[in-house]
């Protein structure tokens, strides 16, 4: 009974088979091999013939055979440029027949306003879909499944993409992609079932997915995305096993969508296992006999609950010691020894160093602009040399400090029929790196500002810099130029030129047109003393003019006649920088020093000046961090003069003391200017907490902070009792134009002359 339908079954795909074969070959099918008089090609539109018989694997006076002609079809229809291809054979003469498929004449975008529809059609035309291809219906149903899953990805689930073909003249087709992009669908609830340990509410803290609140519009929090919720189960994940819960797993996540496709629910299955105590740490393998060496790196401590953070730093420092040594595929693992009755836990680690290797090539790649030595020259792993893990960091870091590439990454290939040898590829992907930029800004003490700056940091990929700047604000104007190359001797010292024109204005000055005109130029070179510390040394001319007369200060007036005018000075400058904090914007750990002297002892200006500033960022969780600011400035007159007034320090207001008007602390004159002083000290403290409704985003947080410093003249001396001291709240938030703080100030100690401004803002650094 089930013998004819099973052979039925077999013979209907051979008989479909045949007869698709018979309908693509026709003629050229089953004939007795000829030699070719001719070869002719009809149908063409546009294609030209000599695509046509470039793909033909025969030639007038080659013997024709089937094999042949079925090659011929096959690679005509590889060209993508035809819906039919026949071959018929008429006589001696193969006739290839072909049926071009319709070029794409116009691609349009109709509703759509999340997408730019610029990027769309370049997107679309690199995967085969634009103006002046060949129309293939399955890369057009492929272009509306991606368009869909970019939507997608913004959590726009209820997207509708309908693509519509419309043919044209001259066998073209017009293809429109029309979109109904939806509401976004929001995440409604967050269920997390099974734990027992940490209260519901404590685990949703740590995850940046939420229900929403009243800034969703700005951390868009309440868009659901399978990335940010994996991000956020290694998250909890990560807080359990950090907690002593060494058995802690996930089983289970569901997500649903309603009907609608306008909220989700997210539910999260878990389950704790029992908490572990650390009873000892126990090293075994292989340790190259520095046993005693490697167990200073440990960080798990026996008696406290299990730290998976501590486990994997220590499993770092391992890799990391072994491949200072060469040993580029050393192994590390980590076994536990668990005593589930006791709740304790043996941490067992166990090295395998495998063999020592060393470096036989450094190859770049996706440098399309960058020379490759601007690259190279950052390397501290050299070729042919062992492989020292510490140093291909360091030369990862380094290249990416360059601040011209968005992504860098070195990877370790090993050498095919080789045992100890490796070729390391750094790969870059560049980013543009000049900058045009004009604008306009507004703060409380600069009010209306005007700039504008042309700036490459990487001209003609050389690594060098080149810049202009132009600054238009209320007491303070600039033209700067400056050019910086950045490896002006083979040992890495950099030289910068700078040529300067500024002119400004005192803070706070009750009346009077006059100024200071300040032109300079300054030849500068930095040496790197270790990889993390550079010093610079420097010297310039500048020439410092105070013009006008009406509501001259006195000082000023004594300054023209004891320095002349324009007063001259030849400074000699040095300086040191060492940075490790995080982030440069918005830092959360980490600390910043920096420490400047300048000293002129020639022309008719004579003095010595310095600078130094401290910052420690001391994360106290993922969300808080306290910020402590500390910076003292001191200025001497020399060659029995003065210290020259148009060289003071300023204090109040934002990067000084809060609280007090934009450098109105300090001494006053009878006329009531202020006029800064030869000293200054500032003390700061900040303390960041998250915005409320913006969950961990740290672009976007409060902070409380306390301030205090002064100004002190040349004939007064720094006293506590002087101080000023402020206390406040404010908001800080990294704009598209750079981090901008806003601050409210009560302050606590001030005296009846001072200035107050209680509510300030500034667009700037942290401090």
């Amino acid at each position: 009974m089930h013998i004819p339908s099973m052979t039925s079954a077999r013979l209907k795909p051979t008989l479909l088979a045949a007869l698709l074969a018979s309908s693509l070959f026709q003629s050229a099918w089953a004939v007795e091999p000829f030699v070719l008089k001719d070869i002719r090609v009809e149908g063409l539109q546009r294609a030209d013939a000599g695509t046509v018989f470039a793909a033909l694997p025969f030639r007038v006076g080659d013997t024709y055979t089937d094999d042949k002609g079925a090659t011929g079809l096959r690679a005509l229809f590889a060209t993508g440029l035809f819906k039919d291809v026949r071959i018929q054979i008429d006589g001696n003469v193969a006739v290839v027949v072909v049926e071009e498929r319709p070029v794409i004449s116009r691609v349009e975008f109709v509703g759509t306003k999340e997408f730019d529809k610029n990027n769309l059609v370049k997107a679309l035309k690199d995967i085969g879909i634009g103006e002046g291809q060949p129309f293939d219906r399955a890369l057009a149903d492929r272009a509306e499944q991606e368009l869909k899953r970019q939507y997608l990805s913004r959590s726009l689930y209820g997207v509708e993409v309908v693509t519509t073909i419309t043919p044209a003249e001259r066998n073209r087709v017009n293809v429109t992609f029309t979109v109904t992009e939806g509401e976004v669908t929001k995440i409604k609830s967050i269920r997390i079932t099974g734990n027992k340990a940490f209260s519901e509410s404590t685990l949703l803290g740590q995850m940046d997915l939420t229900t929403g609140g009243w800034l969703s519009w700005y951390t868009k929090s309440d868009q659901y995305a399978r990335a940010k919720l994996n991000a956020d189960l290694e998250t909890i994940r990560s807080y359990y096993l950090n907690r002593g819960y060494l058995e802690f797993r996930i089983d289970s996540t569901q997500v649903a969508i309603s009907p609608d496709k306008q909220d989700i629910s997210i539910a999260i299955n878990v389950t704790e296992g029992p908490r572990y105590v650390v009873t000892g740490v126990r090293l075994e393998g292989d340790f190259l006999g520095q046993d005693e060496a490697f167990r200073n790196l440990v960080t798990v401590k026996p008696g406290e609950p299990y730290r998976a953070e501590d486990v994997a730093s220590t499993t770092r420092a391992f890799t990391d010691r072994f491949a200072a040594f060469g040993y580029a595929f050393a192994k590390v693992d980590f076994r536990p020894q668990l005593d589930r009755e006791k709740g304790q836990v043996e941490v067992v680690m166990v090295a395998q160093p495998q063999r020592r290797v060393y470096v036989r090539r450094v190859n770049v790649a996706g440098n399309s602009r960058t020379r490759d030595e601007v690259i190279r020259r950052e390397f501290r792993q050299f070729e042919s040399a062992w492989y020292d893990g510490q140093k291909i960091k360091l030369s990862r870091d380094r290249v990416d400090r360059l601040g011209y590439f968005k992504q860098v990454s070195i990877d370790t290939v090993e050498v095919p029929g080789t045992a100890d040898q490796v070729d390391l590829t750094i790969t870059v992907e560049e980013k543009p790196t000049g900058n045009l930029m004009l604008g306009a800004g507004f703060s409380s003490a600069e009010k209306f500002t005007v700039t504008a700056s042309i700036r490459q940091d990487n001209v003609f990929g050389s690594g060098n810099y080149l810049g202009l700047d132009v600054n238009t604000s209320r007491y303070n104007r600039t033209i700067v130029v400056s050019a910086t190359d950045p490896y002006f001797t083979d040992n890495g010292i950099s030289r910068t030129y700078e040529v300067a024109h500024r002119t400004s204005r005192p803070y706070n000055t009750t009346s009077g047109d006059y100024k200071i005109v300040t032109q300079s130029g300054t030849i500068r070179f930095g040496v790197p003393f270790t990889e993390f510390d550079r010093v610079f040394f420097g010297a310039g001319i500048e020439q410092n003019k105070i013009e006008g007369s009406t509501g001259l200060p006195v000082r000023f007036t004594l300054a023209r006649e004891q320095f002349g005018s324009p007063a001259t000075s030849y400074p000699l400058s040095v300086g040191w920088a060492r940075d490790s904090r995080d982030s440069v914007i918005a830092p959360t750990q980490g600390r910043y020093q920096r420490l400047n002297v300048d000293v002129s002892l020639a022309g008719s200006t004579q003095y010595a000046r310095g600078n130094y500033q401290a910052q420690q960022y001391i994360p106290f969780s993922k969300a808080y961090t306290l910020g402590l600011n500390g910076e003292i400035s001191y200025g001497k007159g020399l060659g029995g003069k003065p210290y020259p007034v148009f060289k003071n320090y300023y204090g109040g207001g934002l990067g000084t003391v809060r609280g007090f008007e934009v450098s109105s602390l300090g001494p006053v004159d009878i006329e009531g200017s202020y006029l800064g002083g030869n000293k200054r000290l500032n003390l700061n403290a900040e303390f960041y907490v998250p915005f409320p409704g913006a969950g961990n985003d740290r672009t976007l947080r409060l902070f409380g902070y306390a301030d205090a410093g002064n100004v002190w003249g040349e004939e007064q001396s720094i006293r506590a009792q002087d101080l000023r001291a402020s206390v406040g709240v404010g908001i800080s938030w990294v704009s598209p134009v750079g981090p901008l703080k806003l601050s409210y100030a009560k302050p606590l100690r001030y005296f009846d002359q001072d200035k107050i401004q209680r509510l300030q803002f500034q667009i700037g650094t942290a401090f």
